[in-house]
């Protein structure tokens, strides 16, 4: 049985956004929980895709490489005609696209964008994606952008915060959203819920779905001190729409997420059981920094299928101990505490 949901969308404020609950004009409007997550459990299984990339414009429109889809970064085809849209839109009409995003801000306080959401809207009503992703962050708030993925702390007060802009970002798209897992470099003393958890009672709470990053998730937990076995175990991995795979740095006592390099063999081996839980989810090999040859990303995509048969071996999954004990430090930790004294007293 489908659950329903009444949830106030805000139509006055200040321009470019959602207005918050002083605004002075409102309407209620009748979410449908139940027909997102029936059309998050209908999206198809793609196969194996490559990010869109203006390095490799050329070679895909005049060779149409064997590849079964691609992923737009929603944020460079939004604000751009030009040739990057004919080249967007000339993919679309030959491989299933979609879209993800980098800046819809779902975790932040500030209220949601809607200039930038109408211009999403326009572009997916007009490339007609698969489906529409972004990730569970906020990148800004007080109107400044930090142009970076920040993690969110992981409270009953949070999901119910998150929840309720889902459920509005879904309403003004009219399709379900698909978050994904961020990789993460702080944890926050206030967090009460895990972080598969929190997804899977978000998905609950809103209908949409999940990208898995199994990188992000090799990432995270070996910053945190996590077993990254244990997280795709508990993972949601029914709620998975997409995966994603991509290269990191590793720096002795921490590792970034860069996507500038081949894929390790414990994110692999990760893969591995992530394919097995996930029924074969679409996966998505992200390269955005360092980019070779599209022939050397199409042949990285393809050792997937070494990992979508066989044993899942946990030791190889895990990667050597963190060298030395010094503290982790990154461009998230002088903005974590003053910005996030905002939303938990909010």
């Amino acid at each position: 049985m489908a659950t329903r949901r009444e949830t106030t969308w805000w139509h006055a404020g200040r321009a470019g956004s959602v207005a918050p609950a002083d605004a002075r004009e409102r309407s209620t409007l009748t979410i449908d929980i139940g027909s997102f997550a029936a059309d998050v459990a209908a999206l198809p299984r793609l196969g194996l895709g490559l990010g869109l990339r203006g390095t490799h414009f050329d070679h895909i429109l005049t060779e149409r490489p064997d590849v079964e889809w691609f992923e737009a970064i929603s944020e460079n085809f939004m604000d751009s005609g030009g040739r990057p849209r004919y080249v967007l839109d000339q993919v679309a009409e030959q491989y299933p696209v979609v879209l993800h995003g980098v800046s819809l801000s779902i975790g932040s306080t500030d209220p949601l964008n809607r200039e930038y959401l109408t211009k999403l809207k326009a572009l997916a009503d007009a490339v007609t994606p698969a489906w529409v992703s972004d990730h569970l962050c906020w990148t800004g708030v007080l109107g400044a952008n930090s142009h970076d993925l920040l993690p969110i702390p992981l409270t009953e007060k949070t999901l119910h915060h998150v929840a309720e802009r889902v459920r509005r970002v879904q309403e003004f798209l009219e399709r379900p959203l698909i978050l994904e897992n961020p990789s993460t470099y702080v944890t926050f003393i206030e967090s009460t819920i895990d972080e598969p958890e929190f997804l899977r009672a978000l998905s609950d709470e809103t209908g949409c779905g999940l990208l898995l990053d199994v990188n992000n998730v090799y990432v995270s937990c070996f910053n945190a001190d996590l077993d990254p076995v244990g997280y795709i175990e508990s993972f949601p991995c029914d709620r998975v729409v997409q995966m994603h795979l991509a290269g990191h740095e590793h720096q002795g006592t921490h590792i970034i997420d860069t996507h500038d390099r081949p894929v390790v063999p414990e994110v692999w081996e990760l893969y591995r059981l992530a394919w097995q839980r996930t029924d074969g989810a679409s996966t998505l090999l992200e390269w955005d920094g360092h980019i070779p040859s599209f022939e050397e990303c199409h042949a990285e995509l393809l050792k997937a299928r070494r990992y979508m048969g066989g044993q899942f071996n946990a030791g190889r999954s895990h990667d050597v101990t963190k060298s030395g004990h010094e503290s982790l430090s990154t461009p998230v930790d002088f903005l974590v505490p003053n910005v996030m004294e905002s939303a938990v007293s909010e």
